[in-house]
């Protein structure tokens, strides 16, 4: 039940549904477990999910030849899935993994665009998490081109203190598009500076 009061929480954030419209929504979602390092979905794959994190870590990558490239990395109340091959039902060009133990709230396709059709407030709010990822994808790629390494990793840290626990330095060096040596010197500095 807590699981579901999670995802009220959520959802009450973009748009006010009723006791009916919540509980259409959670017949339809599924609780999905994944141990640490376990695949949600491999290149190549259609994606037929999009997960909201109720607890754990989850990281969205591509190869670029044998060099991991992560696109994102997602922590509790994050939505992570391959957006592209969700949306357009074709083979993903990403990989996604748990980085630790994780439990995601699912929905598949189908059941988003039976939602849809049923209820005006849940297209409002699918059209709204859309949005909503989509303008966290743009400030991420501003960010990635406007900052230099070391003004990335500052403006990460503040941002997400509790990652630097929790998520292996080599990831969070790929995430951020730092040389893993970069990356061990600020967060030196970084511990020094404190």
């Amino acid at each position: 039940m807590q699981l579901i009061d999670t995802a009220r929480q959520y959802v009450s954030k973009y748009v006010a549904l009723s006791e009916k419209e919540f509980d259409a929504l959670t017949e339809i979602l599924e609780i999905r477990e994944f141990d640490k390092k376990q695949h949600l979905i491999r290149e190549g794959e259609i994606e037929n999910y999009m997960n909201f994190v109720v607890k754990g870590l989850a990281r969205k990558f591509f190869y670029k030849g044998k060099e991991e490239i992560i696109t994102q990395i997602a922590k509790e109340n994050d939505l992570i899935s391959s957006f592209e091959s969700f949306l357009s039902g074709t083979p993903s060009n990403h990989a996604i993994e748990t980085i630790e133990p994780t439990i995601f709230i699912s929905i598949t396709r189908q059941n988003i665009d039976n939602l849809y059709l049923a209820s005006p407030k849940m297209e409002r709010l699918g059209r709204i998490l859309v949005t909503q990822q989509f303008l966290s994808k743009e400030q991420w790629n501003y960010d990635r081109m406007r900052l230099n390494s070391h003004e990335r990793f500052i403006k990460f840290i503040n941002e997400n203190t509790d990652l630097l626990q929790r998520v292996p330095q080599k990831h969070l060096a790929a995430y951020l598009n730092i040389k893993p040596e970069t990356f061990s010197r600020l967060k030196h500095l970084l511990k020094k500076n404190k």
